[in-house]
């Protein structure tokens, strides 16, 4: 891999906003910050209207033990703490969001729409406006500042942690107030718990959480039939054959091969994998693992951190927050992305990021909108 250049050292302290989770990667990214003699402020977001509900083991975050244990971290770091309300723009800019593109058959990725909308915008802006130079978080990426004034997002120094996907979104003004303090060592996760107990954290033994933060106990279809209610449709094979039935199409994603409740077998006997989310008729197609194969893609929306890509250029992409890279063709038109892969990839649908790689940099991302497929099935 194309290794991450050398950072220039910051010739001044910094005010910097320190976001703490309640996590360990947060309270001691906040406590290097400190370390490195820059003025830090630790600030817990409180992003539920009902707090005590979205933790439960390493599920879910945003609750009242949370907001405790980041000021208990704050306290042992010797910083000043605080904890912001957001919750009412969570809930607009992230959860309904993220309703409203399942309901429109659509997958999205709501860590990317958080750091997008709340960690570097609302949050942001907010520091800003109280005088800030920074926002420091506990993502595993790494800012670089050029000899020219001009900054770039680049991977983690350590591939297997790498968060630099769900960062995608920032463009070259958030990333000028952006602070990374864990992103460009080469230490492994046990190694930052050791490092947090050393420094007399309480958290160093703490669970990560994962998954969808809003989401505690990880029943997505769950969450989305609470909100959307059921909706009764056909589960049709390629050449719309009713194979079986559903109770909401927002239920299913593309790739999906568990959970079909297809009545009988397909003709050869092999399994059958989503295809295709039709909201317009409550449809979801399904069909060989085959017909899933991705030969290129169109992407809206797109947010470069850095100066646009002028022309056709060669890149890796990456897909998923944890998927491998891939080598591509891209070029934007008229503030579309027209994507050509190498070699066909899988399990790509509508809603999801699109990020562009250059070596290890970040070259911005773009949300998919059309697939086109080898097969004759398409999305």
């Amino acid at each position: 891999m194309t290794q991450t250049p050398p950072q220039r050292p910051l010739t001044r302290p910094l005010r910097v906003l320190a976001a703490m989770s309640g996590g360990v990667d947060s309270a001691v990214a906040a406590a290097r910050a400190a370390e490195a003699g820059h003025d830090v402020t630790g600030v817990h977001l409180a992003l539920s209207a009902n707090p005590q509900s979205f933790r439960t083991g390493a599920r879910g975050c945003c609750t009242i033990e949370d907001s405790r244990d980041a000021r208990r971290a704050a306290d042992v770091i010797g910083i000043p703490f605080y904890v912001w309300d957001l919750a009412e723009r969570f809930r607009e800019d992230v959860v309904d969001d993220f309703v409203a593109e399942y309901e429109a058959g659509r997958t999205p990725n709501p860590c990317l729409r958080c750091n997008e909308k709340i960690k570097f915008a609302a949050l942001l802006d907010k520091a800003l406006a109280l005088g800030f130079d920074a926002v420091c978080t506990g993502h595993y990426a790494t800012v670089v500042l050029n000899e020219d004034g001009t900054r770039e997002l680049h991977r983690a120094s350590d591939m297997a942690k790498d968060q630099s996907y769900v960062l995608g979104v920032l463009d070259e003004k958030q990333l000028a107030h952006a602070m990374f303090p864990l992103g460009d060592t080469l230490t492994t996760k046990d190694e930052i718990r050791a490092e947090a107990e050393r420094r007399g954290l309480a958290v160093a033994k703490k669970p990560d959480s994962h998954d969808i933060c809003f989401i505690a106990d990880g029943d997505t279809q769950g969450f989305l039939a609470s909100r959307l209610g059921k909706a009764e449709g056909d589960i049709v094979d390629e050449a719309g054959t009713k194979v079986g039935t559903h109770e909401g199409a927002y239920g299913f994603t593309i790739g999906q091969r568990k959970g079909l409740r297809i009545g009988h077998p397909a003709a050869d006997g092999k399994p059958r994998y989503v295809l295709d989310i039709s909201p317009v008729n409550n449809t979801v197609t399904v069909g060989p693992v085959e017909a899933l194969d991705v030969t290129g893609l169109t992407a809206i929306k797109p947010r470069w951190c850095g100066t646009a890509p002028e022309g056709e250029g060669r890149y890796t992409a990456q897909l998923r927050a944890h998927g491998g890279e891939t080598e591509v063709t891209a070029s934007l038109t008229d503030g579309e992305l027209t994507v050509s892969f190498a070699e066909p990839v899988r399990g790509v649908a509508p809603g999801q990021a699109i990020v562009l790689y250059d070596g290890t940099r970040v070259v911005g991302s773009a949300t998919i909108a059309t697939t086109s497929r080898r097969a004759t099935a398409t999305a």
